[in-house]
């Protein structure tokens, strides 16, 4: 049997991660001294509120050793083999921190740590992809080496309401040219090979923009793969969701259509305002 386990970035909600029966390991959100575990101790909307309140973003720090240390022995000395997904190794140390976990209980060959090369749902949908492959008695290397090669078919990428928080992170290079703009920017962040890079830039109200990027993605919506599509945010109006929802179920191409919040380490460098659409193209 393989186990499944995913860090915290995937953006899966509880029922998504009940149905395919992932285990979630959390990184870290650092409040001024404070430590919280993302998803366990802390949400988004305290985050956002904290930062409003500080005039700063937040910091995250990858899964600790111990913990996905203990979280692998715990299944291994079951007799299961296991699967661990990680935010890009260029986002991140997390995926780091699994291998060593996995070196130091000797178990290599018994565990694979798959580098997403993305986040948020993007990570998420090679999750679920993975967890079918398990219940349907894939080995661990057979279900790895599926992913791996399915990860560069992922698309994942968003629109911001406000560039600040991206900013701050620094895992996105070349916004500093855009915060000085007289007009208010919404640029697309697309994930490439890894990283995240700014793309088309959007001007106007966000439920416009969201509308266009939603649009401009409609061909290669057309040729995803048919059996899910996230629209993943961090924290935006429901009408805004519902008419993207709207669109890609007129589009008749999707066999689901899952709608997710970011957690808090997604939400604490993309801030508020975010919508994605990610999906795999075939």
């Amino acid at each position: 049997m393989v186990k499944i386990i995913a860090d915290s970035t995937c953006d899966l909600t509880k029922e998504l991660i009940e149905r395919y029966d992932v285990e979630i390991a959390p990184l870290h959100i650092v409040l001024d001294d404070k430590e919280y575990l993302d998803g366990v101790d802390i949400t988004p909307d305290e985050i956002y509120a904290w930062s409003d309140q500080t005039k700063t973003t937040p910091k995250t720090a990858a899964v600790s050793i111990e913990r996905i240390t203990d979280l692998f022995k715990a299944y291994i000395d079951q007799g299961m083999d296991v699967v661990c997904f990680s935010i890009s190794d260029d986002m991140s140390t997390t995926g780091n921190v699994m291998r060593m976990a996995a070196e130091e209980l000797n178990a290599a060959d018994r565990i694979r740590i798959v580098n997403s090369k993305s986040l948020s749902t993007g990570i998420g949908l090679m999750v679920i992809e993975a967890a079918e492959m398990a219940k349907a008695g894939k080995s661990v290397h057979e279900i790895a080496d599926y992913v791996e090669a399915l990860r560069e078919h992922v698309r994942a990428s968003f629109v911001v309401d406000t560039l600040t928080f991206l900013h701050r992170g620094g895992r996105c290079g070349g916004l500093a040219a855009m915060l000085g703009g007289a007009l208010k920017l919404h640029p697309r962040i697309a994930v490439e090979d890894g990283k995240m890079a700014p793309g088309k830039k959007y001007r106007g109200k966000m439920s416009v923009v969201i509308r266009h990027y939603v649009e401009e993605m409609e061909e290669a919506l057309k040729t995803a793969k048919k059996e899910r599509v996230f629209i993943t945010h961090s924290g935006c109006p429901q009408q805004d969701i519902d008419a993207v929802k709207d669109y890609l179920s007129g589009l008749n191409r999707f066999d689901e259509i899952l709608i997710t919040r970011a957690g808090g380490v997604i939400s604490s460098h993309c801030g508020p305002g975010t919508l994605g659409v990610l999906f795999i193209a075939e």
